[in-house]
């Protein structure tokens, strides 16, 4: 039993998916603009998603921009936008390098058209990609995701190509933003807070969440291997028990 659980403990989860949270409360710690704490946090990303391949994780998930971050100030949303096009045309190159596959998952509707184009040749030039994959959930909200899904169903119900009685959990599953992707098994959130803020709700039915302290753009491999360590402490049983449970 303790060669099994040694063997589980280096194994990393198939699936780890970021809240990256704190970059406004380390940019007003140093009295800094809102600005340079999302800077710092694309530094954050370039060295999670280096941290991720080497420790074997098949795909990472990170929470950029929600769907409800549109509400904030159109000068940081411009802001934070002209980083994404600083993401996608300094660093994409250097993820093909690395074998990584780039995924964007969210509302692309509120995009502008030379982000879009962006996005559309970065996805095109790693779609091949095995080592790893990048999914960034940009403009996404996980209620938003589920709607889509309903109505898709509805809509192919209505023009009489699926029966009603066809309609479960998978025939839902297959028309979200994350068809493609597995579940994720184990979200982490940065900055202390305690909430998964509108995340992949119907995906992470059975992830272990891990809260941690650091702020995102203090996070470091040595937090995601944490992280990691606290997911193999738990006993995931996915809704069943064990011989030693009650």
């Amino acid at each position: 039993m303790r060669d099994a659980d040694d063997n589980r403990s280096n194994t990393a989860p198939g699936h780890v998916a970021i809240i990256m949270d704190g970059n406004g409360r380390w940019a007003k710690a140093r009295g800094l603009p809102r600005t340079a704490g999302h800077k710092k946090g694309v530094d954050a990303v370039r060295r999670t998603v280096e941290a991720a391949r080497e420790l074997g994780i098949g795909t990472l998930t990170i929470f950029s921009f929600s769907s409800e971050n549109w509400r904030r100030p159109e000068e940081e949303v411009s802001d934070l936008m002209g980083l994404l096009r600083f993401y996608l045309r300094s660093e994409v190159a250097e993820l093909h390098r690395a074998g990584v596959r780039l995924r964007v998952i969210g509302d692309r509707t509120r995009l502008s058209e030379d982000i879009n184009r962006l996005i559309d040749n970065a996805e095109g030039l790693t779609r091949d990609n095995r080592v790893m994959t990048l999914v960034v959930a940009l403009s996404y909200g996980s209620r938003l995701e589920i709607v889509h899904a309903a109505r898709r169903l509805a809509e192919e119900v209505a023009a009489g190509r699926l029966a009603p009685e066809a309609i479960d959990e998978d025939a839902l599953s297959a028309r979200l933003y994350t068809a493609d992707i597995p579940d994720p098994d184990l979200i982490i959130r940065t900055s202390g807070e305690k909430r998964i803020s509108n995340f992949l709700l119907w995906q992470a039915a059975y992830a272990e969440l891990v809260f941690v302290d650091t702020l995102w753009p203090d996070f470091t491999k040595r937090d995601l291997e944490a992280a990691i360590e606290e997911f193999h402490r738990r006993e995931r049983r996915f809704g069943a028990t064990t011989a030693g449970s009650r």
